[in-house]
C-alpha cells in the first residue's frame, strides 16, 4: 500500500469526554457513530485512491514553502534511488536533476507559487546510483490566509513513455530501408540551416543520383535494387560522416548538407570520392552489380553560408549541377557557385 506523506491529517478515536457524553446521550452516541463511519469511509476511499496511484507508478509528495521541508511517499524515494526514511534536503535533491530540467523546474515553480497556480513538468533526473530517468511532476499550491504555504502533488516514472515517443520521432525522420534521414528530416534541417535558425549554418548542398539503377531493378528484381540502395547509402554515410545531414530524399536520390564554412576544392574532392565509392561493384547472389553516381553541388561563393532568401535558388543550382553531371554521361561531379 502506498505510504502517505507525514503532513496528512488523520483523525483518531473520540476523546474521553465524547465517549462519556455518548454513554448518557443517545443522540450524541448516534452522532459519534456516524462520524466514525464517515472517517472509516474516507480512509477506505483514500486507500483505494493510493492503490490506484501506485498501480499507475504515481506517488505523493509535498514541500513546505517556508523552510523547503520535503515529505515523500515511499515510491518517490524509490524513484530517486534514495532509501526510504532517509533525510530529505531540497538543495541536495535538486542535484539529481539534469541542469536543463533543473533550470526549467525552478522557473516554472516560481511562476506557479507567484500565481497560486498548478503545473506539470516532465523532467530528466539521474538517480542516486546514476541511472537516467524521466519523471512527470504534477503540483498545486496550497494557501493559508491567502498566502502560498505548500506545494503538493505527484511524481510519476515516465521513462518508458519518453523512450517510446523518442523512438517514434526517430522513426518518423528515418528512411526505413537505409536508416538515413528521410525527406521530411532533410527539408526540416535544410529550412533551419538556410534560415539561420538551426545550430549549424548551411554552407553547401550536395545532391546525388544513382546512375544505371533502373536496369538493376529490371534485370535482377527489387530485392537487388534494395541491396544497391542500402550499400550505396552506407558508403555515402561513411564518406560524409562529418556532414550536418545525409538523407535519402527519393527512390535513388540522396542529399548531403554541409556546415559552413566550406572550401571549394574540398567540395570537389568530396564529390569525386562519392562517385568513386558509389561506382564500386555491389555483390548480389554471387554476382557483381554495377551502378554509378552523378553529383551536383551548390554553395555560396561570397560567404560560404546559405541564407534563407537563397534556399530555393541553392537547391535549384544543386539540381541543375546534378543534371549537368548526368548529361555529361554520369559518374561525374558538377559544382554551381553563386551569391544567391
Amino acid at each position: 500500500m502506498l505510504e502517505t506523506p507525514r503532513d496528512r491529517a488523520v483523525d483518531g478515536p473520540a476523546g474521553p469526554s465524547a465517549q462519556a457524553e455518548s454513554a448518557t446521550d443517545p443522540d450524541a452516541a448516534a452522532t459519534l457513530a456516524l462520524q466514525q463511519a464517515i472517517i472509516r469511509a474516507q480512509a477506505g476511499l483514500l486507500a483505494r485512491q493510493e492503490h490506484a496511484l501506485a498501480a499507475a507508478g504515481t506517488w505523493l509528495w509535498s514541500c513546505r514553502l517556508d523552510d523547503g521541508a520535503l515529505d515523500w511517499s515511499g515510491g518517490v524515494h524509490d524513484l530517486f534511488g534514495i532509501p526510504r526514511g532517509a533525510a530529505l534536503h531540497r538543495p541536495r535533491i535538486l542535484e539529481f536533476y539534469e541542469p536543463a530540467s533543473r533550470r526549467l523546474l525552478e522557473s516554472i515553480r516560481r511562476r506557479a507559487i507567484a500565481g497560486h497556480a498548478s503545473f506539470r513538468l516532465d523532467a530528466e533526473i539521474r538517480t542516486a546510483c546514476g541511472q537516467p530517468r524521466w519523471i512527470r511532476i504534477r503540483a498545486a499550491v496550497e494557501t493559508e490566509g491567502g498566502r502560498p504555504a505548500r506545494l503538493f502533488g505527484t511524481k510519476q516514472d515516465v521513462t518508458e513513455e519518453i523512450a517510446r515517443l523518442a523512438e517514434l520521432s526517430r522513426r518518423a525522420d528515418r528512411d526505413p530501408l537505409t536508416g538515413l534521414a528521410n525527406r521530411h528530416a532533410f527539408e526540416a534541417q535544410f529550412d533551419a540551416g538556410s534560415s539561420g535558425a538551426g545550430p549549424d549554418p548551411l554552407g553547401a548542398l550536395i545532391l546525388i543520383d544513382l546512375d544505371g539503377f533502373k536496369p538493376v531493378n529490371d534485370l535482377h528484381g527489387h530485392i537487388a535494387g534494395d541491396q544497391c540502395i542500402r550499400r550505396s547509402a552506407a558508403r555515402l554515410a561513411a564518406i560524409c560522416r562529418d556532414a550536418a545531414l545525409v538523407a535519402r530524399i527519393g527512390g535513388d536520390e540522396f542529399a548531403v548538407l554541409l556546415r559552413a564554412p566550406v572550401d571549394l576544392r574540398a567540395l570537389a574532392e568530396c564529390g569525386r570520392r562519392i562517385v568513386a565509392a558509389l561506382s564500386r561493384p555491389i555483390p548480389y547472389r554471387g554476382q557483381m552489380v554495377r551502378i554509378g553516381a552523378s553529383v551536383g553541388i551548390a554553395l555560396e561563393v561570397k560567404t560560404g553560408i546559405a541564407t534563407g532568401g537563397s534556399r530555393t535558388r541553392l537547391f535549384e543550382r544543386a539540381d541543375a549541377a546534378l543534371y549537368a553531371a548526368k548529361d555529361a554521361g554520369g559518374n561525374a561531379v558538377r559544382i554551381a557557385v553563386g551569391s544567391g
